[in-house]
This record gives structure tokens, C-alpha cells and sequence, in this order.
């Protein structure tokens, strides 16, 4: 019988099945990257607001103390965005006849809240509550980075499930004295796993892993 396939079949068919799964490899890790990357995660892109609202200008020159505006950030799971009478407690006074500030005054004027996008904005299957970080030594900069150098509010982190998993699994590397929580500007010490050890213990943080955690 005549043989059918050529004998350079052979190599064709090896370089065939490696060409595959090369291309296969390679769609998997360029799937990966762009779901890490900035056009899917928004890290590092500001978002647009109705009011061009500065974090770098209010807490980074004034100085002002996060839980002036996020009221319920120690007590609620929700943070809390601040009401127009915040907002006018000072700008009533201070450019209070600024053209850029006109929705603020329209919204204290009609009692109609500014609707702000929000941008750290978890999936609706995911929980978390604020005060219990808060309260277990977690600081704002940590999940937001350094606000008070931001002239537009951006994500600096994904928030995706593996970087969460990653403070839960070893919250030492994380986990600071409650005092400096809202120390935008903390620095973690070079002893720090050290110093977390002993706050994990102190404040009983447990490593929480387990699926129900976030996902009620």
C-alpha cells in the first residue's frame, strides 16, 4: 500500500501542536493583561464628576481630616459621601461665587444631592465593611493610596479578589496603630512585620479567607 502522508508529516505535525499551544498560551496571557490592565481596572484613571472636587487642595494644603466629610467611615460598612451642607459650611464663605462651584450651590439650593461617580466601586456580590477595617488598624492610604496628592480622585489599586486575599492572608504586612489609621501620610516601619505581628494580636485580627467573608 502507498504510503499517504509524506515523512516531513511527522515534524509538521509536532511544529503544528507546539505552534497551538503557543498561540493558546499566548491568548491566555494576553487575556490576563488586559484584564489587569488600566482600560478594564480604571487604576490610575480619574474619573469625570460633577464638581471637579480636589483631595490634593482639601486634605493635602487644608488639611482636612477624612472623617470630616466620610462621617460613618468608623461605624458603618458604607464611608458616607457628604452632604451639600458640608460643602457649604465653607463655601459659603470661601469662593463662594465661583462659577466652578455652581452645581454645589444649585444642589443646597434645590436640596437635590450631586451625583458623584463613584470610583472604588466593588461588584454588587462583594461586601465589605469600612468600619471594621478601620477599626482593626487598616489605614485609608492603604486601599486608596496617597489621597492628599491627588488633584482628581483615581483608584490606585484593582480591588480585585486576589489583592484583598492578599492583606487577609497576612494582615501583619498591612496592619498599623489605630492612631495613625487616618495618617494619610503613615509610612510603614522597616520592622513592620514585627510591628504588625504584635497589633494582630493585640486588636485579634484573624486571617478570614473563607469565601463567606465577602461573598454573603
Amino acid at each position: 500500500m502507498a504510503q499517504i502522508f509524506h515523512r516531513s508529516a511527522n515534524s509538521f505535525a509536532k511544529v503544528s501542536i507546539a505552534a497551538i499551544l503557543l498561540l493558546v498560551g499566548g491568548i491566555v496571557w494576553a487575556a490576563y493583561r488586559i484584564n489587569a490592565g488600566t482600560f478594564i481596572t480604571d487604576v490610575n484613571v480619574a474619573r469625570d464628576q460633577p464638581v471637579p472636587f480636589s483631595h490634593k487642595h482639601h486634605v493635602g494644603d487644608d488639611g482636612i481630616d477624612c472623617r470630616y466629610c466620610h462621617t460613618s467611615v468608623e461605624t458603618s460598612s458604607f464611608a458616607g459621601l457628604p452632604p451639600t451642607e458640608t460643602c457649604m459650611s465653607c463655601h459659603s464663605q470661601i469662593w463662594a461665587n465661583a462659577e466652578l462651584l455652581e452645581p454645589v450651590r444649585a444642589s443646597f439650593r434645590t436640596e437635590k444631592s450631586i451625583e458623584w461617580t463613584r470610583v472604588h466601586d466593588l461588584p454588587d456580590f462583594v461586601y465589605f465593611n469600612h468600619s471594621i477595617h478601620v477599626n482593626k488598624g487598616i489605614g485609608c492610604s492603604t486601599c486608596h493610596g496617597r489621597v492628599d496628592r491627588m488633584p482628581l480622585m483615581y483608584k490606585v489599586n484593582t480591588l480585585y479578589m486576589q489583592w484583598c486575599v492578599e492583606c487577609h492572608r497576612n494582615p501583619a504586612q498591612f496592619v498599623r496603630p489605630r492612631d495613625q489609621v487616618f495618617n494619610i501620610a503613615y509610612q510603614y516601619p522597616e520592622n513592620q512585620l514585627e510591628v504588625g505581628a504584635r497589633l494582630v494580636q493585640e486588636y485579634k485580627i484573624q486571617s478570614l479567607t473563607d469565601c463567606v467573608t465577602c461573598h454573603r
